[in-house]
């Protein structure tokens, strides 16, 4: 099971540790996107840090309609106990948790300031 809670901003955010080509690890906390249909973003700083190895890049379509390219890598990530090898798009701003991870998972947040949030394997 991973836990998180919300934040006083209204989001929900959950501890993720990501290891890079070179072993190294970071924790970092990241925030759930139920709109964002991939495995994750990292912010490029990040990317770097952890000399992630690239995948290529592609094209996604944002929520607004609009279209852009993206840099994809993969990164592995310690996800309910275990590690998964996930497709990170490299992306300016905080790291987000999208669908695509969720997806085999039972997600539950109580959406007031410190709530609660689990994801817990379905059965």
């Amino acid at each position: 099971m991973i836990r998180g809670e919300v934040k006083a901003n209204r989001e929900a955010i959950i501890p993720l540790q990501v290891r890079g080509q070179n072993g190294q690890t970071e924790n970092i906390e990241a925030a759930l996107d139920t709109g964002f249909t991939g495995f994750l973003t990292l912010p490029p700083s990040l990317v770097t840090a952890l000399q992630l190895p690239s995948w290529g890049s592609s094209q996604f379509t944002l929520g607004d309609g609009n279209t852009v390219v993206f840099d994809v890598y993969i990164a592995t990530i310690l996800w309910d106990g275990q590690e998964r090898e996930v497709y990170a798009l490299e992306a300016e701003g905080g790291p987000l948790v999208g669908m695509s991870l969720l997806y085999g998972f039972r997600l539950t947040a109580d959406v007031v300031d410190g709530g609660p949030v689990t994801i817990e394997a379905l059965p």
